[in-house]
């Protein structure tokens, strides 16, 4: 297995997150699950036990310095170790045109994503360099695309590669890997009955390359593939995930 004998820990519980921590479980890692609504990362952290893999969930503020630090230090003195840090909150956006936009609605994703990205990177930085390995994985992606009213959503994305690329040349000396996925939008994350998320599909369908989105299992299985040694010489870079929707320069 790709993940044999690692320790993850991933912060939020949405459906990124379940696909991602299931891959992980699939491929033999253990995974922390933490969300700010312990429900939802029971959930994910009971499924992936009825099928025979390792989880646990925690109740956790992903913006709360002491509390991401206290995590991860629990996790790597009960397990001896950490591997694997992803990190896909939510951000809060308010999405609107920017001569409509509040300040505090424009600035608050942008200080959210870097300041999220920052504590837990940095938590789990702590005790991977004196191992001198480690993946860090970010979700969202950057680029030159861009559209109309998305107030700070899309300039909180570019902050996080900002922060992934400091990250990364400030830990790569320490054998510490990160890597950025990057999508055109995972539809089937929409809840099912959202009126929305047809149109959504339908675009994101229309401007791709293999005229589909990609699927949440997709997705899981790039990240695992990413955090597993199969992909150790990858690092500061973005992994395209998108079926062509997004395409790289």
């Amino acid at each position: 297995m790709l993940l044999e004998n690692k320790i993850a820990v991933l912060y939020g519980a949405g459906s990124i997150s379940r696909a991602a921590a299931t891959a992980f479980a699939k491929e033999g890692a253990a995974v922390f699950v933490a969300s700010r609504t312990e429900a939802r990362a029971t959930d994910i952290a009971g499924e992936i036990r009825a099928a025979g893999g390792r989880a646990e969930a925690t109740q956790l503020d992903a913006l709360d310095e002491q509390a991401v630090d206290a995590f991860v230090d629990d996790v790597v003195e009960r397990m001896g170790r950490v591997d694997i840090s992803f990190n896909v909150i939510g951000y809060g956006d308010v999405q609107q045109p920017l001569t409509e936009i509040s300040v505090d609605d424009f600035l608050s994703p942008i200080v959210t994503a870097t300041r999220t990205q920052f504590l837990t990177t940095r938590a789990a930085a702590r005790h991977m360099i004196p191992q001198r390995s480690g993946v860090i994985l970010a979700f969202g992606g950057s680029g030159p695309q861009t559209m109309p009213g998305l107030g700070g959503f899309k300039i909180a994305l570019d902050a996080v590669e900002g922060v992934r690329r400091q990250w990364a040349v400030e830990l790569g000396e320490h054998g510490i890997r990160v890597v950025t996925l990057v999508s055109g939008g995972i539809p089937e994350g929409i809840a099912a009955d959202d009126a929305l998320r047809g149109a959504i599909e339908a675009g994101i369908a229309e401007s791709s390359l293999l005229k589909r989105a990609a699927t949440l299992a997709e997705v899981g299985n790039a990240a695992a593939f990413v955090a597993s040694d199969r992909a150790g010489a990858m690092t500061s870079a973005t992994v395209n995930i998108s079926a062509g929707a997004i395409v790289d320069l």
